[in-house]
């Protein structure tokens, strides 16, 4: 089963094409979704009247809490499947890539990675100021933390991964940038990055601010130290449009 864990705030308008997408991406495997909620509007009335006749969605709402990381964590404390995916709810990660980070899973990788960068990838929906940003962001992850060197996309926060990597792992993530946290702190040693196109927000308001930009600037200085995946014997492969094509009808189909 897939375990997709999925922070919230205040994306109310989002909630129910997300899951629609979600189903639809995923025919016939099993699967749950698990939102950790921040919100202070009604998207937790959103999600807990839509729990009430779709068995797959949990709702954990947070209200002593705040944050994108610790949700994420709390996320997998909740989480029952053997790999658990994590994805934004504003749909700039599109669902649709679900079933390419599953069949990167099946085809036993530690970790499958979507990117915006490899050939058949797209960061389109940032505009100018945002891919700078993120361009800088990724470039000092890259340099200060060697783990991160072959990962084209460290920072986009869309992945998946074995939950029995996260098993046991002290996680104290800083502000949102989680991917970063768990390729430094999980024993990850193979890596499959798949494209991807970065699509605009639907609805809702962007959660970037200078405050995002200072606590990762803070995790990254503090992962220096902390990481225990230093990158040493961990690989990292790319599949073509062609190949994940062709893998997603090799292990899409569900196991009978």
């Amino acid at each position: 089963m897939i375990s997709i864990v999925i922070p919230t705030y205040n994306e109310k308008d989002n909630i129910k094409p997300l899951l629609e997408r979600i189903h639809g991406a995923l025919p016939g495997i099993p699967h749950e979704v698990v939102f950790v909620d921040d919100s202070q509007d009604s998207t937790p009335e959103v999600i807990a009247e839509i729990a009430k006749t779709d068995p797959t969605v949990v709702l954990h709402h947070r209200s002593d809490e705040k944050g994108l990381a610790t949700a994420v964590v709390k996320g997998f404390s909740l989480a029952k499947g053997d790999y658990v995916a994590v994805m934004d709810a504003d749909l700039q990660h599109p669902p649709e890539v679900l079933m390419d980070m599953y069949a990167a899973m099946e085809a036993h990788a530690d970790m499958a990675i979507p990117s915006r960068f490899i050939p058949g990838g797209s960061d389109g929906g940032l505009n100018l100021w945002r891919k700078f940003v993120s361009w800088t962001a990724r470039y000092i992850g890259k340099i200060l933390l060697p783990c991160l060197r072959k990962v084209t996309d460290p920072t986009s926060g869309l992945f998946m991964i074995r939950r029995e990597l996260l098993e046991g792992i002290a996680l104290n993530p800083i502000g949102w940038k989680i991917m970063v946290e768990v390729i430094a702190m999980c024993p990850v040693k193979k890596v499959l990055e798949t494209p991807y196109v970065f699509q605009e927000r639907e609805a809702g308001e962007s959660k970037l601010s200078t405050k995002v930009t200072i606590q990762y600037l803070k995790q990254v200085f503090h992962l220096m130290s902390a990481a225990t995946n230093r990158g040493k014997g961990m690989k990292v492969q790319h599949w073509s449009l062609e190949k994940l094509e062709e893998k997603k009808l090799k292990y899409g189909s569900p196991k009978a």
